[in-house]
C-alpha cells in the first residue's frame, strides 16, 4: 500500500497532472482512499459491504445552518432513493421553522455481488463539515450567509461488536422520553424513546423509531458502540500521527471541512480533498451525488 501511495505522489507531482482533468481526478480519489486505509491499518474498509448510520448536526449559523442541515437530509434522502436504498429517522430534532438541529437515519441497501462496496462503503466519505454559501432566507435585508453542517458516518454493527468494544452496564446512563415531533412537540404519550450516555466518554445515541422501548433501546446502543469503535480509530490515526512525528491536529471535526456548496454570489459545489467540482448545484442537492462518491 504505501508503494502505491508513493506511486500516485509521484505521478500527482508532475507537471502536466492536470491536462487530463478525468484522470486525474480518479488519480486523486484512489490516493484518499489508500490514505484513509493506511490511517487505520486497513479497519476502514472492513464493514464496507454493510449498512450506515448517519448522523448530520447542525453548526455555526442558528435558523440558516438548522435549515441547511435539513437541506443536506433531504440530499442524501433523494441520492437514496435513486439507489434503491431505504431510508429510517432514528431521532430528530426539529426546530419551529422546519429546520433541523440534528437527525439521525439509518440507511440499507440490497445485497450486493462479490467485490462490490455497499451503503457504508459509498458513503462513509461523507464524513465531515459540509459549507454551503448562499443569501439567507431568513435575512431581512437579504444578506449573503455562511452555514456548517456536520455529516457522521458508522458503519452498521451487529453484535459481535461487543466482542471488541467493552461496556459496563456501570459506564451507562439511559434516559427514557417520549417521541417528539417538530419544534418538540411529543407525539407519543408513552416514553418509547431512549437516550444512552457513556459515562466515560460523553458520547451519547438516542433512538425514537421503534414503537418499542426495548427495539429503541438495542438500536441507540448499537450507534452507541459505533462513536466508541469510531473514537477507537481516531485514536490509532492520532498516535501513528506521533509516531511519525506529525502534527497533531484535532479530530473534533469542526476543522475537517471536505465539501462547500456556493449558491451565491456563483455557483459550486467543490470537494476539497479530491478537487472535484460542479457548477450545478441544484442537481447536487437534488440527490445526484455520483461525482463526488466513489462507489
Amino acid at each position: 500500500m504505501a508503494e502505491k501511495i508513493l506511486e500516485l505522489e509521484k505521478e500527482m507531482a508532475r507537471p502536466d497532472f492536470w491536462q487530463d482533468k478525468e484522470k486525474a481526478r480518479e488519480i486523486l480519489r484512489e490516493y484518499q482512499e489508500l490514505k484513509e486505509k493506511s490511517k487505520t491499518g486497513g479497519e476502514s474498509g472492513r464493514y464496507d459491504k454493510g449498512n450506515a448510520v448517519l448522523t448530520i448536526y447542525s453548526g455555526a449559523g442558528g435558523d440558516d445552518a438548522e435549515d441547511w442541515t435539513r437541506m443536506l437530509f433531504e440530499m442524501y434522502q433523494k441520492f437514496c432513493q435513486k439507489r434503491g436504498w431505504e431510508l429510517k429517522i432514528l431521532h430528530e430534532h426539529r426546530n419551529d421553522f422546519a429546520g433541523v438541529k440534528n437527525i439521525s437515519f439509518e440507511i440499507k441497501g440490497k445485497a450486493l455481488p462479490r467485490g462490490k462496496a455497499g451503503v457504508y462503503g459509498i458513503l462513509k466519505g461523507e464524513n465531515g463539515v459540509h459549507r454551503l454559501v448562499r443569501v439567507s432566507p431568513f435575512s431581512p435585508k437579504k444578506l449573503r450567509h455562511t452555514s456548517f453542517a456536520m455529516v457522521e458516518v458508522l458503519p452498521e454493527f451487529d453484535k459481535n461488536i461487543e466482542k471488541e468494544i467493552e461496556i459496563k452496564p456501570e459506564d451507562l446512563k439511559i434516559d427514557f422520553f417520549r417521541s417528539s415531533g417538530a419544534g418538540g412537540q411529543n407525539v407519543n404519550k408513552r416514553e418509547t424513546a431512549v437516550r444512552i450516555t457513556h459515562l466515560l466518554s460523553g458520547l451519547t445515541a438516542t433512538c425514537q423509531s421503534e414503537r418499542q422501548q426495548e427495539r429503541n433501546k438495542e438500536k441507540a446502543l448499537r450507534i452507541l458502540y459505533g462513536r466508541l469503535y469510531q473514537q477507537k480509530l481516531n485514536q490509532m490515526v492520532e498516535e501513528k500521527k506521533e509516531i511519525r512525528g506529525e502534527v497533531k491536529k484535532s479530530m473534533a471535526e469542526w476543522g475537517r471541512q471536505i465539501r462547500s456548496y456556493v449558491l451565491h454570489p456563483y455557483k459550486l459545489v467543490k470537494d476539497h480533498r479530491t478537487g472535484v467540482e460542479t457548477s450545478d448545484v441544484e442537481g447536487v442537492l437534488e440527490g445526484e451525488l455520483d461525482e463526488f462518491i466513489k462507489n
